[in-house]
């Protein structure tokens, strides 16, 4: 799927996904699910893992590994040493990186024009785009 940036919307992710994250020790892992199968492959193609090294920039990841699980239209990204040390280590108020799902639906997604009706939420303007 080509990206047309005169005719694409940019909204935020979370209009095309939904997401939920885990954690084990210093390590979370984010699942990253298509809201509709048509939307797939513009997630496939624009959140990889440097879309979202550069997301979690300030966290200062190490490691960050995508897996792709086409038949549930579906990714889950691993990203180590993200969590201060984790939930026994950390200080601040979220050792479990639940929140850190929320980081990733923030990220700008192109959306060519006739996949719009597809997106989550309330209907878009198609002369602009809602980020």
């Amino acid at each position: 799927m080509s990206i047309d940036h005169d005719r694409d919307l940019v909204v935020p992710l979370y209009r095309a996904a939904h997401a939920r994250t885990g954690d084990k020790g210093d390590r979370a892992n984010i699942s990253l699910i298509a809201w509709h199968p048509q939307l797939w492959a513009l997630l496939v193609e624009q959140i990889d893992e440097d879309a979202v090294r550069g997301q979690f920039a300030h966290r200062r990841p190490g490691r960050i590994v995508r897996h792709l699980l086409p038949k549930l239209h579906a990714m889950n990204f691993v990203l180590d040493e993200v969590l201060d040390g984790g939930v026994n280590g950390a200080l601040n108020l979220d050792g479990h990186g639940k929140a850190l799902s929320f980081l990733l639906l923030e990220l700008p997604l192109r959306v060519p024009r006739d996949l719009v009706p597809l997106l989550a939420g309330p209907p878009l303007d198609p002369d602009e785009s809602n980020l």
